[in-house]
């Protein structure tokens, strides 16, 4: 329903998420016959915004005419695009913000840049606009009035009587690179790090000691973190603030199956075959930490399993043969993993005479296996993951 925004009325559209390049070409140069742009605005990437612009405004009957192109003053610091946006409350006039990528920590940079505009310009509206704005970005516009839009989809904008948000479109430009450089297999190290002990403050170079990596990596990977906002700066070095939040992420781009995977059988039972793995392997010396039920198990009970999964280093024996296991192709209930990095030992512990490999480490492993892996995971997350967080 539309209501002409005068007096207390308003126009509120909150609708399903929706995609700019999913609509016929509605080119915003239909509606906005003008636009002022810095060069670092790029010629494509101005069309985009203005093409995200169009569709977030289309339900909104009472636009009227074509917006009228703005300048910045001498002197003033020039935004990345200012327009008026005419409608029958009056003529809104609107500066948007461009950032790329929009992790948090950039989003409120160009919030607080608007914000300095609109002190300027106080009967303006301030917009970022991003390839793609999370939903913690979203909530940095709100919290200080600031409208946004973003080439997936979801817009926020709200002045005068009109009020229109669009929220839920997924993330269809993900930022592959800084994906692999967060979850590569060093930097996973860092990760497992932070996450075992998130009240710990560190600073890069005990850090890049710990976990056995270049202080370069620790600072990039601290980096990737401060744009989403995950840590936060002290005097006395860095600390993780959003360690579910972390995990999350990194459990969406794992898979256990980055591990050399060899499927064995074994007749015996299931404790009697981690218990040959802890006493055969322990004497001879082979690294070793059980990990999804059978990690879990010993960490956070939850259900009956029949399948051993654990970690073994890299040999020049035959583990396979050393544990009288058989090597199959299917029906296994023996996994044997070679790690793809050392890192997954990092703070593996000895539970009942066996070496587990960490809570993080078995939380990850447990939502790739099937049964009620997932479940699992969320058991241990509730016993022992979340508790050491919040201590």
């Amino acid at each position: 329903m539309a209501i002409s925004p005068s007096g207390e009325s308003s126009f509120f559209v909150e609708a399903q998420p929706v995609s700019w390049h999913s609509r016929s070409k509605m080119k915003m140069h239909h509606l906005v016959k003008g636009w002022y742009s810095m060069k670092a605005l790029r010629g494509q990437v101005r069309s985009k915004i203005l093409d995200a612009l169009a569709t977030c405004v289309r339900d909104v009957p009472f636009v009227e005419g074509a917006p009228i192109p703005e300048k910045a003053k001498q002197g003033e610091t020039h935004p990345d695009l200012i327009f008026k946006l005419p409608y029958s409350g009056g003529d809104q006039v609107i500066i948007v913000e461009y950032t790329n990528p929009g992790q948090p920590r950039l989003v409120r940079n160009a919030v607080n840049q608007l914000l300095r505009y609109l002190e300027m310009k106080p009967e303006a509206y301030g917009v970022v606009a991003a390839p793609y704005i999370s939903p913690r970005a979203a909530d940095i516009c709100a919290e200080d009035g600031i409208g946004y839009i973003d080439l997936a989809g979801n817009c926020r904008l709200s002045f005068g009587g009109v009020h229109i948000e669009r929220k839920g479109s997924p993330n269809p430009f993900s930022e592959k690179r800084d994906l692999r450089s967060l979850y590569s297999p060093k930097a996973s190290r860092i990760l497992r790090v932070l996450l075992s002990a998130p009240k710990t403050i560190w600073r890069i170079q005990p850090l890049a000691k710990e976990v056995e990596v270049s202080v370069g990596l620790v600072s990039k990977v601290k980096k990737l973190l401060g744009d989403r906002e995950w840590i936060a700066e002290q005097a006395a070095g860095f600390q993780l603030v959003e360690a579910e939040v972390l995990l999350t992420e990194w459990a969406e781009n794992y898979t256990y199956r980055k591990n050399l995977v060899r499927e064995f059988y074994c007749s015996i039972t299931v404790p009697e075959v981690e218990a040959q793995i802890a006493d055969v392997l322990g004497e001879k010396g082979i690294k070793y930490a059980l990990t999804g039920f059978s990690g879990a198990d010993r960490m956070a009970p939850f259900v009956r399993y029949h399948r051993v999964m654990a970690y073994v280093e890299e040999s020049d024996e035959d583990v396979g043969a050393l544990l009288n296991l058989k090597e199959v192709t299917g029906g296994s209930n023996v996994l044997l993993l070679k790690p793809y990095d050392a890192g997954v030992f990092y703070g593996s512990r000895e539970i009942e005479g066996v070496r587990v490999a960490s809570p993080t480490q078995v939380y990850l492993d447990l939502l790739g296996d099937r049964g009620r892996g997932r479940d699992a995971a969320k058991e241990l997350l509730e016993q022992v993951i979340r508790p050491t967080w919040h201590r």
